[in-house]
């Protein structure tokens, strides 16, 4: 879990208290992108049961299993709308694999009832990421990525173990 004051893994800038926190805690959602980033979120903090919660009945699994899952580490935001009680998000999400970094893009469908928003489905890709050096960095840091996890992803190359984005050195 992450520290109620530390920036919301979302990626908005707010704190997580402020930002996916009172969704996570039971508040429903005002928005489609905000249930959005609330399930990122909850994928990055391994909040199963939210997910759960926030998957409309009709579309939802039985059970969810986190185990395995990436380590997510930053959320780009390209579209949302809203019409009634319909909604949609299209982002893409960055993660770590264990020598590399790749993302989901997906265009989910939201749909209100009773007031709350609920993940619906979406249609997603996926795919490798190759950042050039001048490029910012995929860890959403803002940096250019030469600056920033350049050299890090490089020692991960030459040192790499079988958990995701750890070096053996890092598994120890």
């Amino acid at each position: 879990m992450t520290d109620a004051a530390e920036s919301c893994p979302c990626g908005s800038g707010a704190p997580y208290r402020d930002c996916c926190q009172p969704c996570h805690l039971g508040e429903a959602a005002a928005t489609p992108e905000a249930l959005m980033r609330s399930r990122y979120s909850a994928f990055c903090l391994g909040l199963g049961d939210y997910l759960l919660a926030s998957w409309h009945p009709s579309t939802r699994p039985r059970h969810l299993d986190l185990a395995g899952s990436p380590r997510w580490v930053a959320l780009e935001l390209y579209s949302a709308s809203e019409s009634g009680d319909r909604g949609s998000v299209h982002f893409r999400a960055i993660h770590r694999t264990r020598d590399d970094w790749a993302y989901l893009e997906e265009q989910s469908d939201f749909l209100r009832e009773a007031g709350r928003w609920y993940y619906l489905a979406g249609k997603t890709r996926q795919g490798r990421l190759k950042p050039g050096r001048n490029d910012p960095c995929p860890c959403g840091s803002g940096q250019k990525y030469k600056r920033c996890c350049h050299d890090k992803d490089q020692e991960r190359l030459r040192f790499s173990s079988d958990v995701a984005g750890k070096t053996v050195a890092e598994v120890k």
